[in-house]
């Protein structure tokens, strides 16, 4: 299998090791497909890596002979790795009209239409992968999406030979969403383990920190490793950008002081203790994960986190995003002065 490159750190970087997560996808391939449900990925929203991961899986599908449909509307992305020169004609002239309107929500949908128009056509095996395309398609649309994902499995308009249906999100909300139907199976990926973080790490150009502090400070994430590099490793200044995106106002602080004290010590006391209405604002900013499942490798794309690590601000049933979302809230916290 080719080894995709991916532009990381201001370099172009060789996809680093996900060795269970594309074990997972030869399952697929080899089973015949993701049959019965559609499989959702999700995980944490600030580049835990599964970008990367599903598009190294294409070319891994393509090895097993798939024809390959992606498509990302966030970061305007979309490929065809399909026999058929004019439905892969269609479907990128659809999709170039449709970003250059703007409008990312059609493009899931073009995805879709393609599927369908290709399973007509080849009759083979097939592959859909909808990356980060609930965002753009708005909470209520995207259980409605997974359904129709669903329907060409079980409702093909001709018979195939293998079909494989993923769909990767970011987002809790629209997670919650497709949850409350038995149209997916839903599976977390956390962030990268430590090994093949450091092998992301040793691509990065010198004047960085030691490794055992990148660590300490991303948790694993390849989206704040990239950051901090842009910003000379500054942490101030990721923690600040943090507390404006995720909007820590003063009064959003104020409100949840008590309980947000005592979730930057143990991520469980939200579990235990916290309000729902501070547990759904939490995840709607996407500040935590919650309802972690148990650490059985069966259970996650990909090796799972630790049982409980608070350096790392992990509990047993619920997370922080990163350690610098933790900090984030932390800071804000001390702004309050009470």
């Amino acid at each position: 299998m080719r080894r995709i490159k991916l532009k990381f750190a201001g370099r172009e970087v060789e996809f680093v090791d996900r060795d269970l997560a594309l074990r997972l996808v030869e399952e697929w391939a080899e089973r015949g497909g993701t049959y019965p449900p559609v499989q959702v990925i999700y995980g944490p929203p600030e580049g835990c890596g599964k970008t990367a991961w599903l598009l190294q899986a294409v070319e891994l599908l393509k090895d097993y002979g798939f024809n390959v449909i992606y498509i990302n509307p966030i970061n305007r992305l979309a490929l065809a790795e399909v026999s058929t020169d004019n439905i892969r004609e269609e479907f990128l002239n659809l999709i170039k009209e449709a970003i250059n309107q703007n409008a990312l929500a059609k493009v899931a949908w073009i995805a879709y239409n393609v599927a369908y128009d290709l399973i007509k056509a080849t009759r083979g095996k097939i592959a859909v992968i909808v990356d980060d395309a609930f965002q753009a398609i708005g909470i209520k649309e995207s259980a409605l999406y997974v359904k129709a994902l669903l329907n060409l499995i079980e409702y093909p308009p001709e018979h195939y030979e293998k079909i494989v249906t993923v769909a990767a999100t970011s987002e809790g909300v629209s997670l919650r969403e497709i949850g409350r139907h038995r149209w997916a199976w839903s599976t977390p990926m956390w962030n990268m383990p430590k090994d093949s973080f450091e092998q992301l790490y040793d691509q990065i150009p010198s004047n960085k920190p030691p490794f055992e502090e990148a660590w300490r400070i991303t948790g694993g994430n390849p989206a704040m490793l990239e950051s901090l590099h842009r910003v000379n490793w500054n942490v101030d200044k990721i923690v600040s950008m943090l507390i404006k995106e995720k909007d820590l106002s003063y009064g959003f602080v104020k409100k949840w002081l008590i309980h947000l004290r005592e979730a930057i010590n143990d991520p469980d006391y939200l579990w235990f203790n916290a309000p729902e209405e501070l547990v759904n604002e939490l995840i709607e900013r996407n500040l935590i994960l919650y309802f972690l499942p148990k650490r059985d490798p069966e259970q996650w794309v990909d090796q799972p986190p630790p049982e409980k690590d608070l350096e790392l601000g992990i509990g047993k049933y619920v997370a922080w995003q990163t350690p610098l979302h933790r900090e984030a809230v932390k800071r804000a916290l001390e702004s309050v002065g009470e």
